[in-house]
């Protein structure tokens, strides 16, 4: 909003006007102008416009059978920054998507906080698990050729120090965060495509959203490069983010549906070693 208040009231016969535009077909840029064009003042459309179309959205999602949206982490990315200060780093937004949410982070992390990460992780590793929504438990997944081990959240002073970053980075709560988790994947490792969220569905997941809710954000961090593949891929928008040590990928989805978009996987290394540390944000404390 304006320094001035605003003198003008968003009545409801606004709000269906807006819902009728949007109905019709008519752009949000377009409909902004003609409220413009008619005298609106632009603090009010804007504010008119985005919050009518979001519940407008939102209403026909729930009518159609579609889980109700929640709060997800957001960077403060609204004035399109090169750089965001994360706590004690200064982190590079590379890119940036809105439908679905993506961002590409650059230098997240130092080389050496990478190597440490790997060096603490080395002797813990196993085969890979994956969450069980069908108990609730943990199992081994065909879909993910990978070995890991999970950190416990403040495990250590260098993992304390990489939490309160990423907390600060995604304006997300440290508590509402699992403990980072890091996988090695060879050659020839993969993880096919997948949801992070947990299915509704699954007769496991009322037991597993006791721990926290349901996850609303993912941040995959790269530790070590494979000479070939290995890359982060998006089938629904045809992306793939490059395994670039020190950067990361984040993600989130505001309700548990393939409408978010967010499947995403992690193409076969063709050559060398990938090395990722995952943070799942749930919506409340995780404990």
């Amino acid at each position: 909003m304006s320094a001035n208040a605003p003198t003008q009231a968003i009545t409801p016969q606004l709000r269906q006007w807006i819902v009728e535009q949007a109905q019709a077909g008519h752009a949000a840029e377009v409909v902004l102008q003609a409220m413009r064009d008619a005298g609106w003042e632009e603090d009010v459309a804007i504010e008119a416009l985005e919050n009518t179309l979001r519940e407008h959205l939102e209403q026909n999602a729930v009518a159609a059978g579609l889980p109700p949206a929640t709060t997800v982490p957001e960077p403060a990315l609204d004035d399109s920054p090169l750089y965001l200060q994360a706590e004690d780093r200064r982190v590079h937004v590379l890119s940036a998507q809105l439908q679905p949410r993506i961002v590409v982070f650059g230098s997240l992390l130092s080389d050496a906080e990478c190597q440490a990460l790997i060096d603490l992780a080395n002797p813990r590793m196993a085969r890979s698990r994956t969450v069980a929504t069908k108990t609730g438990g943990e199992e081994i997944n065909v879909d993910r050729t990978s070995d890991g081990m999970f950190f416990q959240r403040g495990e250590t002073e260098l993992i304390t120090r990489i939490e309160a970053r990423i907390a600060a980075l995604l304006r997300w709560p440290v508590e509402n965060g699992e403990g980072l988790q890091i996988l090695r994947y060879g050659p020839g490792a993969e993880y096919k495509p997948h949801y992070d969220y947990f299915d509704p569905a699954e007769p496991g997941t009322p037991s597993i959203l006791k721990r926290g809710g349901q996850r609303v954000g993912t941040l995959v961090m790269y530790l070590g490069e494979p000479e070939r593949g290995g890359g982060t891929v998006f089938p629904d928008v045809h992306l793939e983010v490059a395994p670039k040590r020190g950067n990361a990928v984040f993600f989130s989805y505001d309700r548990p549906h393939p409408s978010t978009r967010t499947l995403h996987g992690g193409s076969p290394v063709l050559a060398g070693e990938k090395w990722i540390a995952t943070k799942w944000l749930r919506e409340r404390e995780f404990a």
